[in-house]
C-alpha cells in the first residue's frame, strides 16, 4: 500500500535522486527487450549526462556543471545473422511485423518455402522452390517465408488506410503488376496478385498514400508519367508529365525513384536529377517549379535521399484559444553525386559522392536552398525522422553511385542531424559504426521502440557471398540512437491509454488524453507528443514517411509517476491522409514506445 501523506513522496524523492547520483555503473545494454538475439548491445560505461534535446525546443540541463557533458552516440546490435534473403525493400506494419523482399531473377535464394509450394513461372528459374520475401516479427525476432509470384525488384509501395500494403511494378512479368499484403496474427497471410495490371509499365517508380487514400504511382524507367490505385473518374489511364522527361539524363538517367511529399495544401511535391515541382495532381496541373538544388544530382542512380521536416502543429507561442496555423513545410535532401559519375563507376572509376545537404522552406513565397556540408560525402544514404523530430542518416558509400558494383568506401558510421540546431556544424553528430558494409540495395525502418531496423546489401549481380569486394548480405541489425542508452532510461515514459478512443480509431480534430507512466523528471517535465507513418524504404528512399508535431493543449500531474497530456489530433486528411500511425509521447528527449492509431473521417 502507498501512503496518501506528501512527506512520503518528498522523502522518496530526495532518496531517488542521491541514487541517481551516486549510481556509477549502468545496465550494460538497452533497457529494450532482445529476447532470442545472437549479441547484446556493447554499451561503455558512461557517467550521468544531460537528457538529449528534442526537437522542436531546447532541453535545458538539469545536472550540476561539474560532471563533464557527455553524449552517447548510439550502439548496434546483431538480430539475424541471416534471414535468408537480402533486404533490399521493407515496410512496417501496424501488427508490428515488418515485410521484407528482394528479387526473384537473380537465382535461388537461401530460405526454403514451406513444402510443396514453387514457383513455376519465372523468366530465369523454371522453378524455384526458393522464397524472395519474409515477414519478419519484431517481438520474437523470429520470421517466416512469403511467396511472391513475379518479380518484385526496384518495386514500390504505399500501406492504405486500412492497412493493407499496395506493391506496385517490379521486373520482367513483374513490371505491371499489383500486389497486395494483408497483416494477419497468425501464418494464414501470404502476397496476393490481382488480376488488374498498372497501366504501363512501373520499374524505379515512387508511391505515396494520397488524402483521400488512393495511391499515386510516379515515374519508372522510361515513363514519364503518373497513375493512380484504384483508379476511378479520369484517372484511368496514365497522366504524362514532362517535368520526369525534362529531368532525364541520357545514358544515366538520373530522376529514378523521384523524392514524393504530400503537402499540407493536398498538393504533391515531387524531387527528380536537381529539379522539383509541385503537382496539383487532381487537375493533372504543375503549379510551380521551385529552384535547382546547387551541385550534385540526387536521384538514382546518383542517389541522394530526401525528408519532410516535421510539420510542427503547435501553436505560436503557446497561445490558447487561436488555430494553428498552416505548418511551415521543409524539404531536405542529402547525398548523391555528379553528372557522369554512374557512367565513370561503370569504366572502374569511382567518383567522390556529395558532401552536401539542402533545405528548401517550400511554403515560402520565394523558397531557395540552404546548402550545408555533411561530416562525410556519401551516395544512397537513408534518412529516417527519429520521434524526436531529429534526422538519422545511414548506409551507403563514400565514392561511386547505385548500381551493380558501382560503389566503393562503405560509410558505416550513421550521422544524427538536429533540425532546429542554429549552429551548422553542430547539427551533425557522428554516431558508432556499424561493421556491416550496407552498400547498393540495404534498406532501414524507424521501430516502434524508437530504434531502426536495418538490413540488405546486394551490390552484385546475383547472390554473390564470396570472392567480391562487398559480398551480398543477409542480416538484420539494429541500431540504438543515443536516446536509447540506459543513462536515460529513468526519463523514458509509458503510454497507458488514449482517450477517448475506440480500439486506438482517432478522428480529425479530436482532443486526445494520454495516460503517461513516468520515471523521475526531476521536477521539469518537457513533452512532445509526435505521429509517425511508417516508410516504405528503398534504394535510399524511406516513402510516405511523415511526422507530425502534434498540439498540446495540458499536461496533468497524476501523481509523481503519471501524468496525462491532452493533445489535438491532427485537423484534416491533407495534414495526415487516413491510416495507421506511431504516436511517441517525448519527455526530455527522450520517446517512449510507440503506440498504434488509425486515423479515421468517422
Amino acid at each position: 500500500m502507498v501512503s496518501n501523506n506528501p512527506h512520503f513522496y518528498l522523502l522518496f524523492i530526495t532518496i531517488t535522486i542521491c541514487c541517481l547520483f551516486s549510481h556509477s555503473s549502468p545496465s550494460q545494454h538497452y533497457h529494450h527487450h532482445h529476447s532470442n538475439l545472437h549479441e547484446k548491445p556493447k554499451v561503455s560505461p558512461e557517467r550521468s549526462v544531460a537528457p538529449p534535446r528534442p526537437y522542436p525546443f531546447n532541453t535545458p540541463h538539469f545536472y550540476p556543471q561539474k560532471i563533464p557533458p557527455q553524449t552517447p552516440t548510439g550502439q548496434w546490435t546483431l538480430l539475424q545473422r541471416s534471414i535468408g534473403i537480402s533486404a533490399m525493400h521493407m515496410q512496417l506494419l501496424h501488427n508490428n511485423k515488418v515485410v521484407i523482399f528482394d528479387r526473384t531473377d537473380f537465382g535461388p535464394s537461401n530460405l526454403s518455402l514451406p513444402a510443396g509450394k514453387c514457383r513455376r513461372n519465372d523468366a530465369i528459374l523454371p522453378l524455384d522452390c526458393t522464397a524472395h520475401s519474409i515477414i519478419y516479427d519484431i517481438a520474437t525476432n523470429s520470421y517466416r517465408p512469403l511467396m511472391v509470384q513475379t518479380d518484385v525488384w526496384c518495386s514500390s509501395a504505399a500501406v492504405r488506410p486500412d492497412g493493407t500494403l499496395i506493391q506496385t511494378g517490379g521486373f520482367l512479368q513483374g513490371d505491371h503488376k499489383i500486389r497486395l499484403f494483408s497483416p494477419c496474427d497468425d501464418d494464414a497471410c501470404d502476397w496476393v496478385e490481382l488480376p488488374q495490371n498498372l497501366s504501363t509499365t512501373r520499374w524505379y517508380s515512387s508511391d505515396q498514400i494520397l488524402p483521400d487514400g488512393r495511391v499515386i504511382i510516379v515515374g519508372g524507367r522510361g515513363q514519364f508519367s503518373y497513375e493512380f490505385f484504384p483508379k476511378n473518374g479520369n484517372n484511368e489511364k496514365t497522366i504524362f508529365l514532362n517535368f520526369l522527361n525534362e529531368t532525364n539524363d541520357p545514358g544515366e538517367e538520373n530522376n529514378l525513384y523521384p523524392f514524393l511529399h504530400l503537402l499540407p495544401d493536398g498538393n504533391l511535391y515531387i524531387f527528380a536529377n536537381q529539379r522539383s515541382i509541385l503537382l496539383d495532381y487532381v487537375n493533372n496541373k504543375v503549379l510551380k517549379e521551385f529552384p535547382k538544388i546547387p551541385e550534385e544530382k540526387r536521384s538514382y542512380p546518383a542517389t541522394g535521399s530526401s525528408v519532410m521536416l516535421p510539420l510542427n502543429l503547435t501553436r505560436l507561442n503557446g497561445s490558447s484559444g487561436v488555430a494553428p496555423p498552416s505548418p511551415v513545410v521543409e524539404i531536405m535532401v542529402c547525398g548523391g553525386n555528379s553528372g557522369g559519375a554512374y557512367t565513370h563507376a561503370e569504366q572502374g572509376i569511382y567518383l567522390t559522392a556529395s558532401k552536401t545537404c539542402g533545405r528548401i522552406k517550400v511554403t515560402d513565397p520565394n523558397p531557395i536552398w540552404v546548402m550545408e556540408d555533411m561530416p562525410t560525402s556519401r551516395v544512397m544514404p537513408d534518412i529516417l525522422l527519429l520521434p524526436t523530430g531529429h534526422v538519422i542518416i545511414l548506409n551507403g558509400a563514400g565514392r561511386g553511385t547505385g548500381g551493380w558494383t558501382d560503389a566503393i568506401d562503405p560509410i558505416l558510421k550513421p550521422i544524427l542531424y538536429r533540425p532546429e540546431e542554429p549552429h551548422p556544424i553542430k547539427r551533425f553528430t557522428i554516431c558508432n559504426p556499424t561493421g556491416t558494409a550496407r552498400m547498393y540495395h540495404s534498406s532501414a525502418i524507424l521501430l516502434p521502440d524508437g530504434s531502426i531496423l536495418v538490413g540488405g546489401s546486394n551490390p552484385n549481380i546475383n547472390y554473390n557471398f564470396t570472392g567480391v569486394r562487398y559480398p551480398t548480405d543477409l542480416s538484420l541489425e539494429k541500431f540504438f540512437p543515443p536516446y536509447m542508452a540506459p543513462m536515460y532510461s529513468y526519463l523514458r515514459p509509458s503510454i497507458m491509454s488514449i482517450q477517448p478512443s475506440r480500439n486506438n480509431i482517432i478522428c480529425y480534430g479530436q482532443s486526445l488524453s494520454i495516460t503517461l507512466g513516468m520515471g523521475f523528471d526531476l521536477g521539469n517535465p518537457r513533452f512532445m507528443v509526435t505521429m509517425i507513418a511508417p516508410s516504405f524504404t528503398t534504394h535510399s528512399f524511406a516513402m510516405n514517411q511523415r511526422l507530425l508535431v502534434l498540439d498540446i493543449v495540458h499536461v496533468q500531474w497524476l501523481s509523481p509517476f503519471a501524468r496525462k497530456v491532452t493533445v489535438s489530433a491532427p485537423s484534416t486528411v491533407n495534414i495526415a491522409p487516413p491510416g495507421y500511425y506511431m504516436i511517441f509521447v517525448v519527455h526530455q528527449g527522450v520517446p517512449s514506445h510507440a503506440v498504434w492509431i488509425k486515423m479515421t473521417k468517422t
